[in-house]
């Protein structure tokens, strides 16, 4: 169902190599010394692009980052009290090979799962923070990945703490079958306590961010930020004009697109993200009585 909408995501993620690219260099580059953008194919230095915050200088391109970049350019430095980081998923249904998988993403990425919690603090001011990572079986979400959530959530009401949570996700894991897709639910559950405690959660939308984390706690933000331009949405393209039988927008599913329709309140730079959070929580402080202003 999803297949067209994950051939978009496989292009973004992998980039177009091709030598008819626009503006490509056919010229043999060492691999991990220049980065070539995907969408305007202009290659740059590697440090120059690291040193940008991943970002492509000449068209803007915000490529994907590690749950551990996204911490080091976010976070104060040395501020992380990281939550369940050992946790790890079983095979609630028999799915053959998923042990395998697991362990060699685990091997290969340095995570034990699809997403950080923790709590730290963005330029002194105290959050529980959430980082899903792509590069883990596409951050869906399983067992664990709603675990962990649900349990930042929780210490974050208990502790009277405002939430931000970097999204990006595939959405469910079909390997764990029922027990990915209750995840959702026990998710929203979690926000919807923390909201009722007049607490603040602010999600910030990564590429891409799909199928059933967008369909439940990456839209309950009391504010919602997305990054310019990244892919968000749930069914693809293809199923939902075959349903409602008619032609989509060409933005349909971006960022952009979601602004203007109402589903996110502003879009934001990687460059600014971190001044952005941090005046977003000054403002919001604790009140003396308990809660939040809503300034």
């Amino acid at each position: 169902m999803l297949e067209d909408l994950f051939s978009v995501v496989k292009t973004r993620f992998n980039g177009d190599s091709s030598d008819d690219a626009p503006n490509s260099d056919k010229t043999n580059i060492p691999k991990g010394l220049v980065f070539k953008c995907p969408r305007c194919s202009v290659n740059t230095i590697m440090d120059e692009f690291t040193s940008n915050g991943k970002v492509c200088p000449k068209c803007g391109y915000h490529a994907r980052l590690t749950a551990r970049e996204r911490l080091d350019i976010t976070i104060d430095k040395g501020s992380l009290e990281e939550f369940d980081k050992d946790m790890i998923s079983c095979n609630p249904i028999d799915f053959p090979d998923y042990e395998k998988k697991q362990q060699a993403l685990r091997e290969k990425t340095g995570l034990r799962d699809a997403v950080i919690t923790g709590r730290a603090k963005i330029r002194g001011e105290d959050i529980v923070i959430i980082v899903m990572d792509s590069n883990f079986m596409m951050a869906s979400m399983g067992s664990v990945v709603g675990e962990k959530i649900t349990r930042a959530f929780e210490y974050a009401t208990q502790e009277r703490l405002p939430v931000i949570a970097f999204t990006a996700s595939g959405g469910a894991r079909m390997q764990e079958g029922i027990v990915s897709l209750m995840q959702m639910a026990k998710t929203s559950g979690a926000v919807g306590r923390h909201s009722a405690a007049g607490l603040l959660y602010i999600t910030v939308w990564t590429d891409p961010t799909t199928g059933g984390v967008t369909a439940s706690f990456a839209s309950l933000g009391d504010i919602i930020i997305a990054e310019p331009k990244v892919l968000i949405g749930f069914a693809g393209r293809r199923v939902i004009e075959g349903t409602i039988k008619q032609k989509l927008p060409d933005d349909f599913q971006s960022a952009e697109f979601m602004l203007e329709n109402g589903f996110a309140d502003m879009i934001v730079e990687r460059k600014r993200m971190r001044r952005t959070l941090a005046h977003l929580l000054k403002l919001h402080k604790p009140c003396e009585k308990g809660g939040w202003n809503n300034v």
